[in-house]
């Protein structure tokens, strides 16, 4: 309860499930989590164990000489940085739009809900033709960002557009509007029902949508060929350093430079998972 305006902030907006009892699988239940756990392990463990081990082959010297090399550590500060900064511009944009479509009526709203999800639908490769021919060497608005740092930092933005939108927007439907209504006639501000309010409520969403967002920045490779240029030391992304390993036939280089790129993104998934926690308790 909050002296300014009598209304328990933050979780009295979220709607609460009841805990459901933990009961013994049934035999079709079994079986269901039995293929799920191989499915999962064919398409996803088994792989990056396999990724892992290999990069595992040369000891930490392996890590070591390849985190020495000055044009893939070029590469991985450059993506780590981007795509970071993407997440960050993701969180605010992404949010905004979300609370758009949600709260506000307009037409067209069916038409910008469905465009969302075009980077999701389009193949990574048409992303970057698409973006080179707006914002490349023949862009018809005159603006030519090709080769640059900006054309890296603009195909992230392009490929990681819904993550936080997707993920904010069914909170935002499923907030009970009666808590704001009752800030308000107590004389709460539209900024302090939102902070105290609303916020708590969208920030687990909006951390899990800039997870995914940063994850799939740093492992971008389709949409960058084209218009960034894929030059060493100023557009090179550790994707492409992988790719230019593995036709090298330096696949062991390549192993160590995914594990890199896998250790970074559990680390700031796990980060971002410990800082929602955080500032949620101390709502």
């Amino acid at each position: 309860m909050t002296p300014e305006t009598g209304v328990r902030p933050g979780r009295a907006a979220r709607k609460r499930r009841p805990a459901r009892a933990v009961s013994a699988l049934t035999r079709s239940s079994g079986l269901a989590l039995g293929v799920s756990l191989v499915w999962f392990s064919l398409l996803v463990l088994i792989p990056l164990a396999a990724v892992v081990v290999q990069a595992s082959t040369g000891g930490w010297d392996g890590f070591v000489k390849v985190l020495q090399n000055p044009q893939t550590s070029a590469a991985l500060k450059l993506t780590v940085v981007q795509a970071l900064g993407v997440t960050l511009l993701n969180v605010v944009m992404g949010t905004t739009i979300a609370w758009v479509l949600v709260r506000d009526r307009f037409r067209g709203a069916a038409i910008l809900d469905v465009i969302i999800d075009i980077p999701f639908a389009l193949p990574t490769i048409v992303a970057g033709l698409v973006l080179l021919s707006l914002y490349g060497p023949k862009s018809p608005i005159d603006v030519n960002v090709a080769s640059t740092r900006a054309a890296v930092f603009l195909a992230l933005a392009f490929v990681t557009l819904p993550f936080v939108v997707r993920t904010v927007q069914p909170v935002l439907e499923e907030l009970d509007t009666d808590v704001e209504e009752a800030a308000s006639s107590l004389g709460a501000t539209r900024l302090y029902t939102f902070r105290r309010v609303i916020l708590p409520s969208l920030v687990p969403a909006i951390v899990a949508g800039a997870g995914m967002a940063f994850a799939r920045g740093i492992a971008e490779y389709g949409s960058l060929v084209l218009l960034s240029g894929n030059l060493p030391f100023k557009t090179e992304v550790a994707s492409v350093r992988i790719i230019s390993s593995i036709e090298g036939g330096n696949t062991a280089s390549a192993a160590v430079v995914a594990t890199i790129l896998l250790v970074i993104a559990l680390v700031v998934i796990v980060a971002l998972d410990l800082l929602q926690r955080r500032v949620t308790k101390r709502w």
